[in-house]
């Protein structure tokens, strides 16, 4: 099932003057950035809210589906099984849009279009799971 909001992808064309505006917007640094090989920035991250929650900036060159118009942001639910859910989800219908992704130990991400048209992204985030673990922990001691 679906456990929470785990991280929000934005893309942009330069990555720098989104990271520099969103730090603005936000009243926070990026605390994660992470270059290509060859020194291009492709994804800064900030932690944010209550839950730690993550929004991340892509560079738009590795967009999924590229748009002209506004579009592009990618909701990622934390899920306990990953594959499971994934294979859920097309079982009801909805269509493969990015096929899972190792994106750093213990962080894997998918995405189906449901029926609707609509992207859905489920994850498997070591981050989302410590904090709700700590969250638990704190209502059983408290």
């Amino acid at each position: 099932m679906l456990r929470g909001m785990s991280t929000v992808s934005y893309f942009a064309d330069d990555l720098t003057e989104a990271r520099d505006w969103y730090a603005s917007f936000l009243g926070v640094d990026a605390y994660f950035e992470r270059s290509t090989p060859d020194g291009v920035l492709a994804y800064v991250e900030f932690r944010i809210g209550d839950y730690q929650a993550e929004l991340g900036l892509v560079n738009r060159r590795f967009e999924v589906t590229p748009s002209d118009g506004p579009a592009g942001q990618i909701l990622y639910w934390a899920v306990d099984d990953l594959d499971g859910t994934l294979a859920r989800l097309l079982e009801l219908g909805a269509k493969l849009h990015d096929e899972p992704r190792v994106r750093g130990e213990g962080f894997v991400t998918a995405s189906v279009t449901d029926p609707f048209g609509n992207i859905l992204g489920v994850m498997t985030n070591t981050h989302y799971l410590a904090i709700a673990e700590r969250n638990q922990a704190g209502r059983r001691d408290g």
